[in-house]
């Protein structure tokens, strides 16, 4: 029987709902554990150093940006990534305020604005504002981003309509 190379570690990750294990090596970064193991490629390499947030998902409900975590630490954490989200208040408003240009920053985006939803169930403007400084985007869409999350409000906070008897 071969054995187990000593250099990998067994994850055990709930991602976007569903129970996952997978073998990764010691210095390898929840962003790539998440691209190449589960192929979850809607968190984006960037500059790899957590300064852009392109590669923003949740863990345990906070945005954390996966190309700084090794996905040794994630081990037992619930993770959500873009595609977990189907149509979340977040990601509907960034569709209809057109908060995106090239679109490569933009899961990053929504992944720190649904935790900004999830964080602060009313905000202030210098929070949505302190919020957005974690994420980057080189196409200077921020105009339209921060209209997105002031839509996305307004859709968590309008009254749901009751079920019909």
């Amino acid at each position: 029987m071969p054995s187990i190379d000593p250099a990998l570690y067994l994850v055990k990750l709930q991602v976007n709902g569903e129970r996952q294990t997978i073998m990764v090596r010691a210095a390898e970064t929840l962003l790539y554990a998440l691209r190449d193991n589960l192929g979850l490629t809607g968190c984006k390499p960037g500059c790899e150093n957590g300064d852009c947030g392109a590669c923003t998902i949740l863990v345990d409900g906070l945005p954390i940006k996966s190309c700084i975590m090794l996905a040794v630490e994630a081990d037992g954490q619930d993770i959500t990534t873009i595609e977990g989200l189907h149509g979340s208040p977040a990601q509907q408003s960034f569709v209809q305020k057109q908060a995106f240009q090239c679109g490569y920053c933009t899961p990053g985006f929504i992944m720190n604005c649904h935790g900004l939803l999830n964080a602060y169930p009313v905000a202030r403007e210098e929070i949505i504002r302190k919020w957005l400084e974690s994420n980057i985007c080189r196409c200077t869409s921020y105009e339209e981003i921060q209209e997105a999350i002031m839509a996305a409000y307004t859709t968590i906070s309008a009254p749901k309509p009751k079920p019909s008897p």
